[in-house]
C-alpha cells in the first residue's frame, strides 16, 4: 500500500512513527481513523468555545489533541496544541482564529480519510 504511505506523507503525518503504533497494519489504522469521526471532541470544542465554557473547551481540546497525536494527524495535532495551553491556564481571549485553524485542519483530515479509504477500496 505505498499509495497509503504517499497520502499520509503528503498530509503531513510521520508515516513510520504512526504506523509503528499500529504494528504496520494500514487497515487497522484506517479502522481507528474511522472511529475518530465518531468522537465528539471536535464538536464539543466548538460548542464550548461558543458558549464561553473554558473548562469544557479545555477538556474537549485536550482529548482531541491526544487522539490526533495517536493517529499521527500532525497538522491537526499542532493546531490543537496552540489552543490547549491558553485554555488550560484559563486565558481570557478570543479563540475564534485558533478554532478556525482547527476547523481547517479537521477538514483536511476528512479529505485524508476519503483518500485513504478510496485507496484501500481500489486494492480490495
Amino acid at each position: 500500500m505505498s499509495e497509503f504511505k504517499d497520502v499520509m506523507t503528503a498530509y503531513g503525518a510521520d508515516y513510520q512513527a504512526t504506523m509503528s503504533r499500529f504494528m504496520g497494519n494500514e487497515r487497522t489504522y484506517l479502522k481507528f481513523l474511522n472511529m475518530f469521526f465518531a468522537d465528539e471532541s471536535f464538536r464539543k470544542l466548538g460548542t464550548a468555545l461558543q458558549e464561553g465554557d473554558g473548562k469544557g473547551a479545555f477538556e474537549a481540546a485536550h482529548t482531541l489533541k491526544g487522539v490526533a497525536g495517536n493517529l499521527g494527524l500532525t497538522p491537526l495535532y499542532e493546531a490543537v496544541c496552540d489552543i490547549v495551553e491558553p485554555l488550560r491556564t484559563g486565558e481570557k481571549r478570543d479563540y475564534a482564529q485558533l478554532y478556525r485553524v482547527i476547523q481547517d485542519e479537521f477538514h483536511r483530515v476528512e479529505i485524508l480519510h476519503r483518500e485513504l479509504s478510496e485507496g484501500v477500496r481500489h486494492e480490495a
